[in-house]
C-alpha cells in the first residue's frame, strides 16, 4: 500500500497492518505462505502462457478442475509439495521456479 492510501486510512482512524501482524503470524509462517502463494501463482502463470483451461490441467495433472482451482488460488487444502509437482509437471524449470520465489 503506498504511502498516501496509508495515511489518508489511518486519519480517518483505520488501523493498518501486514497480514503477519494481523494474523499474528511468525516470521517462519509468513514465509510459508508466501513461499506458497508464489507456487500457485507460478503455476497459473505456466497455465495461461500454455493456454490451457483449468480442465486442461487437471486432465495433465490426473486430478480435478476444482482441486486446480485450489491449487492457484493456494488453498489451505493444498501442499506445498502438491504445487512443486504440478508447477514441474507442467514444465516449470528450475530457474522459473527460483525466479518466482524471489520476493519481499
Amino acid at each position: 500500500m503506498d504511502k498516501a492510501k496509508r495515511a489518508k486510512l489511518e486519519a480517518a482512524g483505520w488501523a493498518v497492518s501486514t497480514p503477519k501482524e494481523f494474523l499474528g503470524l511468525s516470521d517462519e509462517d509468513a514465509v510459508f505462505i508466501e513461499v506458497k502463494v508464489a507456487l500457485a501463482a507460478a503455476l497459473r502463470g505456466l497455465r495461461v502462457e500454455q493456454a490451457m483451461s483449468q480442465v486442461d490441467v487437471a486432465r495433465r495433472l490426473h486430478s480435478s478442475q476444482s482441486r486446480v482451482a485450489k491449487m492457484e488460488a493456494a488453498d489451505k487444502s493444498v501442499s506445498v509439495d502438491l504445487l512443486l509437482r504440478s508447477f514441474l509437471r507442467m514444465g516449470g524449470t528450475r530457474e522459473r521456479m527460483v525466479a518466482a520465489l524471489r520476493f519481499g
